[in-house]
């Protein structure tokens, strides 16, 4: 455990909070984030989730921007559902994604883990673009990587981040159950 990971820590637990509650300040403690664990993972030679975080980095100006034009006169972000054909489609992608990825770090680099990385690489990439455009599909993506990241940190002695991740899975389930209530 090291300081930046516990600066980090802090910054992702609330960061989702906000993010479950549908809030805009949700992005502020998000850019502050994945800019540190861009550097724990780099260290950690974790490149798929190091790479991820500068996505990360992008992908929450846009949903800053798209959760700002989209809020309604009470406050509140809306929540869509996907239909099942675009569901399908993410699906598959997602899952041709991770084994495209997945072989190209195992591959190309000296990645501790590229298979397991490169998935929850992949899921999260999907999954931030979902909650980007705020669809409730973004929260069984999240719990699938919160399930496969917990093991990979702790693997890495990344503990705090584990635990962080565990944190992770419960509000993604609140996440879920929220969005669910109030999508349109």
């Amino acid at each position: 455990m090291t300081p930046i990971e516990a600066v980090a820590t802090l910054l992702g637990l609330a960061n989702v909070t906000l993010v479950v509650r549908r809030s805009l300040w949700n992005y502020p403690f998000a850019l502050a984030m994945v800019s540190l664990y861009a550097v724990i993972f780099l260290r950690e030679r974790l490149y798929s989730d190091a790479l991820l975080q500068g996505f990360y980095f992008v992908v929450n100006g846009y949903g800053w921007w798209n959760w700002r034009r989209a809020k309604a006169d009470a406050g509140e972000v809306p929540v869509v559902l996907l239909p099942d054909r675009a569901r399908i489609a993410w699906g598959i992608g997602a899952v041709l994604a991770a084994l495209g990825w997945g072989a190209l770090m195992h591959r190309m680099t000296d990645a501790a883990f590229p298979w397991w990385d490169g998935t929850i690489a992949v899921l999260s990439i999907v999954a931030q673009i979902l909650q980007s455009r705020r669809a409730w599909e973004c929260w069984p993506l999240w719990i699938a990587v919160d399930l496969l990241a917990i093991p990979l940190f702790l693997v890495k002695g990344l503990y705090l981040t584990a635990g962080l991740y565990c944190l992770f899975l419960a509000l993604s389930v609140w996440g879920a159950i929220d969005w669910n209530k109030a999508r349109a």
